[in-house]
């Protein structure tokens, strides 16, 4: 089991999917968050929810937002002051809940890159993965600051701190479900998967 705290962030607004995506169905589980928690679960020794409110009907380790506006720096603010105010740990893993893809092995390897860095974050050929990858509390001031100018871009964050981007090749593992076409070729993949392993035991 990794030691590091586990975050997934499950408190945006799913503008472009038209529902909260959190509760989709997905694999063999009732909602995509539960999906990732279980999964998840499997990896890290301690695992968190950051949301608006508690939506959740199974039990979880919540981590409220603060603030009324929808933002990944507010969250990110909200996660890292609880690590360090209640001395849980000094860096966290971050994962959005609509990254179903992403497994073990990505996550260990961002891990193990990310003793000497601020910030690892994953990268693929066609997009930096801004929220997959490791923060340390350290970065607490700047988000302060950032956020007193009324700056929300976690890219902005990164460009001002001590980051490093590891590159990945396989861009399907990074399949972020925004939409419901994304929504349905994560399925599709999951259950291709799911069909493999099921041959390969009989």
């Amino acid at each position: 089991m990794i030691d590091i705290p586990c975050v997934i962030l499950s408190g945006g607004k799913s503008s472009r999917m038209g529902e909260d995506k959190s509760f989709l169905p997905f694999a063999d589980k009732t909602s995509l968050i539960e999906y990732q928690y279980n999964k998840l679960s499997k990896i890290f020794s301690k695992v968190y929810i950051s949301s608006k409110i508690n939506k959740f009907e199974f039990k979880t380790n919540l981590i409220l937002d603060e603030g009324e506006i929808f933002s990944p720096m507010i969250a990110l603010n909200s996660i890292l002051k609880k690590m360090k105010n209640e001395k849980l740990a000094e860096k966290v893993f971050i994962i959005t809940v609509d990254t179903p893809l992403v497994n073990h092995k990505i996550i260990k390897e961002i891990i193990d890159n990310s003793k000497n860095t601020e910030i690892t974050i994953a990268k693929t050929k066609e997009k930096t993965h801004n929220l997959c990858g490791v923060f340390s509390t350290n970065l607490l001031d700047k988000i302060t600051a950032l956020l007193k100018q009324d700056i929300h871009k976690i890219n902005s964050l990164i460009k001002n701190s001590n980051t490093l981007h590891l590159t990945f090749e396989n861009e399907e593992k990074f399949l972020n479900l925004n939409t419901k076409e994304e929504y349905k070729k994560a399925l599709d993949i999951i259950r291709n998967s799911y069909d493999t392993h099921n041959q390969q035991i009989n």
